[in-house]
This record gives structure tokens, C-alpha cells and sequence, in this order.
């Protein structure tokens, strides 16, 4: 029997199983060992694409619905909502089912054996402020799980799965580890009993790579639609603030593909008409006559990675798909403005998973980031000074979740 370690991230998804006592990560796309959980319903075709094929018809303009971060939606009233999606009707749970049932299918086919169990990674906490919807969220998913084809499943905390995959301890010291997911922030601190991995304490925050996206998008992108602006009123004299609702929903992964409603297009015509300055709703007209929001939130996305990149001040986020040479500007300093109270958040966090714990900060003798979002400067710089006599440990950012939940699962075999 297989069981098949699952890490169904918010932005990237990877499978792994036990093979000659080494993990091994399933090729879930060709050549690679994680694919974007990204979805695609082809309008033409009639068929339904996932992961960089899916992010590809978006890209090439292909008529249809695309979908991402939907972890984010977890525990919502949106998750069993009978909704149409491009050319049918299906729940939230039903296309997430989908994509699992895909990688399942991936797994058996590389593996040459049926698989009816997963150990599913979830974060700490779903949904940080609202317990409700934390425990409706793995719900949710255990429900996806089974829909998707898999008689049984169990889950697993990721930092905890990260914290197996990770290596050594120094005499005497712990570990903690950092995972910045697309959807939340995590934290770990272990212990090593020989080979044993020991947890002592793991907290969260629905903090992660997807609100980074929103706060840099809110800031940098949608004033250049209309958010902010003065609209003349309709009757009469005076003025009125272009409300905020739908470019918070712009900037916003998993609400994007709800954006592009009868009413929306039709504000966005009418501000386009009495805004003072009409040319910005004029742009947020065209995003959504368009449906241009996830290329919006593409661009936004590679403007963060560049502005990470060493040595690195200024970038300019591409929106040339809404008009020739349109740009926003992204600087260092921006940046940690922008993100300043999500690090405040990911720094809160930490430093409560240390009293959960009971121990402090110089008991940690490594640190390990784990998760695409760790690699950001504006996140490793806060944690290194936490931190700062720690050794620092750089795992592989989107496959040690998956690595420690197939040694996990490998152990859960009778």
C-alpha cells in the first residue's frame, strides 16, 4: 500500500512517496516536481487544464475561466456554492476535488500501484481570527480529498512535515521552522532525538505570499484604475470616492474570477463617464471588458520576485496588457513600507510560537525557511533579526513540506 504525501499549496502543489528510504517527489508536470495550483476551463475546447498549462491558456488568451489560491477560499460559504464555471456548474470543492484527483492520477501512473490514502499538509491555521472557518476549512478539503477519488486521508501541520525533511541539530539547540506559504505564515520549533524528529509547539497566521500580492497591487497598481479618485455624483452637484470593493477584489487572487459581473462593468462605464480624471477608469473599464485581472496580478507578481532579486532597488510592474507602455513603479523602500505590518504580523507570530513553546529565542540554534514567500528580503531580514545567532538553513522552498510528509506517511504503513 501507498500513501501519497500531499502539500496542496496556495500558489504551487508537490506529491511525494518513500522510495529505497529517500523521498521521492512525483513528477506532476513534465520535468518537474512541483506545478502552480492553478486552474483553467477552456471555453473552446470544453476540457479543463492545470497547472503551467493552465497558467499558459491564460496567458495565451484563451477563452475561459482561470483559477488560483484556492486554498484561500477554504472554509468560506464560497466553497459549496453551485456556481457556473465556464462551461458547467460545479462547487468550489468540486474543481479543488479535480485537481487532487489529477495529481492522484499522476502519482499512480509513476508509481505503477492504485492509490486510495493521502497525508494532506494544511496549515496551522486556515483562517487565524475566525476558529469557525479554521476547522470548516479541513473539512472542506477532507471532503475534496474523497471526492477526488481517495478512500481515506490524514493531515499533517506543513512547518511540522518541513521540520522532518530538515537536517541536523547542533547539540543542545532547537530548531524552528519559517514557513511563508502563499497563504499563510507558519512556525515550528523542534527537537532531534537521533533520527526522531520531537515538536514542541506550531502557530500560524494568514499571512502569506497572496496578501503580499493584494497590499503591492492596492498600492501600486489600482490607483492607476481608479482607486482613491473622485467621481462627479450622477444627480446634481458634488463628488464621491470611487468605492474600494472592487479594487480590493482585483488584488485579490481568489476573487478574481467573481469580479467580472454585469454590475461591476456597468460602474466602471459610469465612473469612466463622471470620474474627474476618467483616463484611470478607463483602464479599470478595459481590465474588466477584458478580463484582465489575473494578468494583472501576474505582473504583480513578477514586479515582488524582481525587486527581491540582489542589488535590486527599482522595478517597474509591466501593465502594458491594459495600455501601451503602462507601468507602475515598485522600490525597495515601497516594498517595506507595503509589507511593513505583514512582517509585524509573521514577527507576532514567531515570537508567540516561542512562548507556546516556552523557550527563547537563543535556544534556537537553526532556522529553516521553507516556502516561496521565505525567500523574500523583507521576510528573511525580520526573522534574522529574531534571530540572530541561529544558523540559517534554506530548505528547498516548495518541496520540503512534501519531502516530510512521504517520510511521514512512509511511517504511518503497518
Amino acid at each position: 500500500m501507498t500513501i501519497l504525501g500531499i502539500d496542496f499549496g496556495t500558489s504551487n502543489t508537490a506529491a511525494g512517496v518513500m522510495r529505497d528510504g529517500k523521498p521521492h517527489l512525483i513528477t506532476v508536470e513534465p520535468g518537474r516536481t512541483t506545478l502552480p495550483t492553478s486552474v483553467f476551463f477552456d471555453y473552446d475546447r470544453k476540457e479543463t487544464t492545470y497547472g503551467s498549462v493552465a497558467n499558459a491558456a491564460l496567458i495565451d488568451g484563451r477563452e475561459g475561466r482561470f483559477m488560483r489560491a484556492l486554498k484561500s477560499v477554504l472554509g468560506t460559504p464560497l466553497m459549496r456554492e453551485k456556481r457556473q464555471i465556464a462551461y458547467e456548474r460545479l462547487t468550489l470543492i468540486e474543481v479543488v476535488a479535480r485537481f487532487l484527483a489529477m495529481i492522484r492520477t499522476r502519482a499512480e501512473a509513476e508509481t505503477g500501484t492504485p492509490i486510495t490514502q493521502a497525508l494532506s499538509g494544511r496549515p496551522v491555521q486556515f483562517h487565524s481570527t475566525d476558529m469557525a472557518r479554521n476547522a470548516q476549512a479541513e473539512v472542506d478539503l477532507r471532503d475534496a480529498y474523497l471526492l477526488a477519488g481517495f478512500a481515506d486521508v490524514s493531515f499533517m501541520y506543513e512547518p511540522e512535515a518541513a521540520a522532518i525533511a530538515s537536517g541536523p541539530l547542533d547539540k543542545g539547540k532547537l530548531g524552528l521552522v519559517i514557513d511563508i506559504g502563499g497563504g499563510t505564515s507558519d512556525f515550528s520549533v523542534f527537537a532531534r532525538d537521533g533520527d526522531v524528529t520531537r515538536i514542541i509547539a506550531s502557530h500560524g497566521v494568514r499571512v502569506g505570499g497572496t496578501d503580499f500580492d493584494r497590499a503591492i497591487s492596492i498600492d501600486r497598481v489600482m490607483p492607476l484604475l481608479g482607486r482613491g479618485a473622485e467621481v462627479r455624483n450622477a444627480l446634481g452637484d458634488g463628488r464621491h470616492t470611487a468605492p474600494n470593493a472592487i479594487f480590493n477584489d482585483l488584488a485579490t487572487w481568489a476573487k478574481i474570477p467573481f469580479v467580472y459581473t454585469a454590475e461591476n462593468r456597468r460602474m466602471a462605464a459610469d465612473f469612466a463617464k463622471l470620474g474627474v480624471d476618467p483616463a484611470p477608469f478607463a483602464r479599470l473599464n478595459t481590465v474588466l471588458e477584458m478580463e484582465l485581472g489575473h494578468d494583472i496580478a501576474f505582473a504583480v507578481e513578477d514586479g515582488k520576485i524582481a525587486i527581491n532579486a540582489s542589488s535590486v532597488t527599482e522595478t517597474a510592474i509591466d501593465l502594458g496588457v491594459i495600455a501601451p507602455a503602462l507601468t507602475a513603479t515598485l522600490t525597495e523602500d515601497a516594498l517595506l513600507r507595503i509589507l511593513a505590518d505583514h512582517a509585524r504580523q509573521i514577527a507576532e507570530c514567531a515570537t508567540q510560537t516561542l512562548a507556546m513553546a516556552d523557550v527563547t529565542a537563543e535556544q534556537i540554534g537553526k532556522i529553516v525557511f521553507v516556502g516561496g514567500s521565505s525567500l523574500l528580503q523583507v521576510v528573511a531580514g525580520t526573522m534574522q533579526a529574531m534571530f540572530p545567532h541561529a544558523q540559517q538553513e534554506q530548505a528547498e522552498a516548495f518541496t520540503a513540506v512534501a519531502d516530510g510528509l512521504a517520510i511521514a506517511a512512509a511511517r504511518d504503513l503497518p
